[in-house]
């Protein structure tokens, strides 16, 4: 057992306001990576590497919810992951029904939210009611909110975003000079979500994938070695140590 109290201590005094930061981040997204590659060492289907990073996705809840985390995300199928063998898609997709008629039970007990972001329409039928059945009844649970990105790509989210408000200027309900900063976000798929504080990548990937490109801006990021389905709570805590180590700027001095 990790003794989180004393693991997640601030290590310095920040110097000015602009350095400092909370304790824990309010938000961490975390890019999933190394399924495939963790059951090729192993000898194993690739199927095989899904299905064993469901066991670390369970971690990191419990490691979140201990830490009093509010947002989780999650990059769970991106846009070009489509482009895979439709076998593996298709196999895919039935684990991913399987994860949230599993994890259905585990939201209620932890009062967890359920929300899922990206392009949703290209799910199937039977995962998007599955989706939006959980996510009703999970709407008003308060302790955390888990944020599924399926279907999901940031470019994608982005060109989503700006042909929405060209529309708005093209037909009067918007002039181009309102365009600001709040307002493009306010068309992302994560409108009613803070941005990420820690970005955490497993394989050891420096790479952002296409994931949540506006959102990270000045987000701290972590690249971990171990591949997703070697996650565990202390990888989590550790990450949140090394985060609390940086000094936040935002742009500044």
């Amino acid at each position: 057992m990790i003794a989180t109290k004393s693991l997640l201590l601030p290590t310095a005094k920040p110097e000015t306001a602009m350095q400092s930061h909370p304790e824990i981040p309010r938000h961490i997204a975390i890019i999933m990576d190394g399924n495939g590659r963790w059951a090729k060492e192993r000898g194993l289907p690739r199927l095989e590497g899904h299905r064993a990073g469901a066991e670390s996705v369970r971690e990191v809840m419990e490691a979140c919810i201990t830490l009093g985390v509010d947002y989780l995300t999650l990059y769970a199928f991106s846009s070009e992951n489509w482009n895979r063998p439709e076998t593996e898609v298709k196999a895919l997709m039935g684990l991913l029904d399987r994860f949230l008629k599993e994890k259905a039970k585990d939201l209620d007990e932890r009062n967890v939210r359920l929300l899922a972001i990206g392009q949703l329409d290209r799910l199937p039928k039977k995962t998007r009611d599955l989706l939006e059945k959980i996510q009703a009844r999970t709407a008003n649970y308060t302790r955390m909110t888990l944020v599924l990105a399926l279907s999901y790509g940031s470019r994608e989210e982005i060109v989503s975003a700006a042909r929405s408000l060209a529309t708005d200027a093209v037909s009067g309900r918007i002039s181009p000079e309102e365009i600001d900063c709040k307002l493009f976000a306010s068309r992302l798929h994560t409108a009613d979500i803070p941005d990420p504080d820690l970005l955490v990548r497993t394989s050891g990937e420096m790479r952002v994938s296409n994931f949540l490109l506006w959102q990270i801006s000045y987000a701290e990021m972590v690249i971990l070695k171990k591949f997703w389905p070697e996650f565990r709570q202390a990888d989590l805590f550790e990450s949140v140590k090394e985060y609390q180590r940086r000094h936040r700027r935002f742009g500044a001095l």
